[in-house]
């Protein structure tokens, strides 16, 4: 049972990053007017990318039936480890629009459900 709500994890993460990678490279001024202005567009498009490649990659894993494999879980929760960290340190400190906060709250979201997935039952 685990296995098949981690697969359903994993596939609604990459979605997510697919979703949230792409939308400031097909139209970034709607993308700024949600999470404010960005001074470096390229920096912008870089982060999107890397989402989408992050995205793609659980998207992969879980197409392959490979969603248990170390490396699928070492991106899963690293990722969201490193989106969600990243939006909480500048985002309770007021450096960036608060919308950022929601975003680590769906990061959190996927490593708690990936750690309920990780338990034995």
């Amino acid at each position: 049972m685990h296995d098949r709500w981690r697969r359903r994890i994993l596939a609604l993460q990459a979605l997510y990053y697919l979703t949230t990678g792409l939308w400031p490279l097909v139209h970034l001024s709607s993308f700024e007017a949600v999470t404010g202005p960005k001074t470096d567009d390229w920096l912008v498009h870089m982060v999107g990318l890397l989402a989408m490649v992050s995205g793609a990659s659980l998207g992969m894993a879980v197409i392959r039936d490979r969603s248990r494999a170390p490396e699928a879980m070492v991106l899963a929760i690293g990722a969201a480890l490193a989106f969600g960290g990243i939006d909480l340190w500048y985002g309770l400190r007021m450096s960036i629009p608060p919308i950022y906060l929601a975003d680590a709250g769906a990061q959190l979201a996927f490593l708690g459900a990936l750690a309920w997935t990780g338990r034995t039952a």
